[in-house]
C-alpha cells in the first residue's frame, strides 16, 4: 500500500477508485476493505475522509455531476427552438460521455441507493429548469406556459433515458443524431402550436 502525503490526491484516488469499482460492482458488491486496498490506503485513513460508505457515493456524486448542468442563455438559439434542444442535448450527453464510468454508478444506484435518487432529483430538476430557460430564450412568440413546462420535461427525460439496447442496421440509437432532431421537431411543433394566435 501507498499512502500519498497529500490529503487532496488521497482523497481524489480514493474517489476515483471508488468510481469505477461502483461502476463494476456495484455499491452493495464492493466492500470497504476492497476499496482501500485498491486506492492503496489503509482502510482507516479511509474513515479518516469518508466516515461511512454512503458518504463516499455521495461525495462521489456531488462532486462529479456537475449540477449547475448548463448555461441555457448560450445555448439557447432565437427563433429556433429545434436547434436550442438539440443544442442542449449535445451539450448534456457530451459531458456524459465524458463520465461513462460515472453514468454506470448512477444506473446501477438510481433505483436502491437514496443517495443517488436525492442527486439524481436535484440534478434534473436543474436540467429541466436550463432547459425550460433555453427554450423562452429561443422562442419569438409567446408559448403556453404548461406546454413549455411539458417540452422541457420531455426533452430532459429523452436526453437522460438509459438506451435499452445498441443501434443496429435498421434501427438509430435514441441519442444519435438523427434521431434527437427528430424528436427536438416534434416537440418544437407541438410547442409552437400553442403560440398565442394559432
Amino acid at each position: 500500500m501507498t499512502e500519498d502525503a497529500d490529503p487532496v490526491r488521497t482523497r481524489s484516488r480514493i474517489l476515483d477508485t471508488a468510481e469505477a469499482l461502483f461502476a463494476r460492482h456495484g455499491f452493495d458488491g464492493t466492500s470497504t476493505a476492497r476499496l482501500a486496498d485498491a486506492a492503496g490506503v489503509p482502510k482507516g485513513l479511509l474513515f479518516y475522509y469518508f466516515r461511512t460508505k454512503p458518504e463516499i457515493l455521495s461525495a462521489l456524486l456531488e462532486e462529479r455531476l456537475d449540477l449547475a448542468v448548463l448555461d441555457p442563455a448560450a445555448l439557447a438559439v432565437p427563433g429556433d427552438p429545434v436547434q436550442t434542444l438539440v443544442n442542449v442535448g449535445e451539450r448534456v450527453l457530451g459531458d456524459r460521455a465524458a463520465s461513462d464510468v460515472l453514468r454506470e454508478v448512477i444506473w446501477h444506484e438510481a433505483h436502491t441507493r437514496p443517495e443517488v435518487r436525492a442527486v439524481l432529483t436535484r440534478y434534473r430538476h436543474a436540467l429541466h429548469e436550463a432547459i425550460e430557460h433555453a427554450l423562452r430564450a429561443s422562442l419569438t412568440a409567446a408559448v403556453d406556459t404548461h406546454a413549455v413546462r411539458a417540452a422541457a420535461s420531455a426533452w430532459a427525460a429523452t436526453i437522460t433515458a438509459r438506451p435499452l439496447e445498441a443501434p443496429s442496421a435498421d434501427r438509430e440509437h435514441l441519442h444519435e443524431a438523427a434521431s434527437l432532431r427528430a424528436v427536438a421537431r416534434l416537440l418544437s411543433a407541438g410547442l409552437l402550436s400553442t403560440a398565442q394566435g394559432i
